[in-house]
């Protein structure tokens, strides 16, 4: 009888440890409500970005990645963001695939533009857009000569 009533203590508190981790990755996802724009934007090197990848502005996530596709003709990385509709941009605004660090987790950024006549909105591309670099590939040629083997 003893083993029975240690055994469901020991129980209940699993079970409340799992349903306290749920509550606390649910609130770090930072889940937005659907409200919000779409934007496209094109890039020749998509690595580490996925549907649900943060959408930054000055360090400030305004939304996420909804959907990446290959365009078929160029091969370049169609990426579609939803912005939060609150989150007015420029025309002239640009879009880089930025890391946290070296070994950090890749994420949007946009840099506002100053073109505050003009805004981006549903459906809108981003024109100016630079993808991935390739931190492994700046590495080799700074070690092993600047031409990467292309003589």
């Amino acid at each position: 009888m003893q083993n029975q009533l240690v055994e469901t203590i020991v129980g209940a508190v699993v079970v409340a440890v799992a349903v306290i981790f749920l509550v606390f990755a649910y609130g770090k996802t930072e889940q937005t409500s659907g409200a919000g724009y779409t934007l496209t934007a094109r890039v020749d090197n998509a690595a580490g970005i996925s549907v649900g990848t943060d959408v930054r502005v000055a360090g400030i996530k305004v939304g996420t990645v909804t959907n990446t596709s290959l365009d078929e003709l160029t091969y370049n990385a169609v990426l579609e963001l939803t912005v939060s509709e609150d989150v007015e941009l420029p025309e002239d605004s640009s879009m880089r695939v930025a890391s946290e660090g070296l070994l950090g987790g890749s994420f949007i950024a946009l840099q506002v533009g100053g073109d505050f006549e003009n805004m981006l909105g549903d459906g809108d591309e981003i024109v100016h857009a630079q993808g991935s670099i390739d931190i492994v590939g700046l590495i080799q040629r700074a070690m092993f000569g600047g031409n990467n083997g292309d003589e």
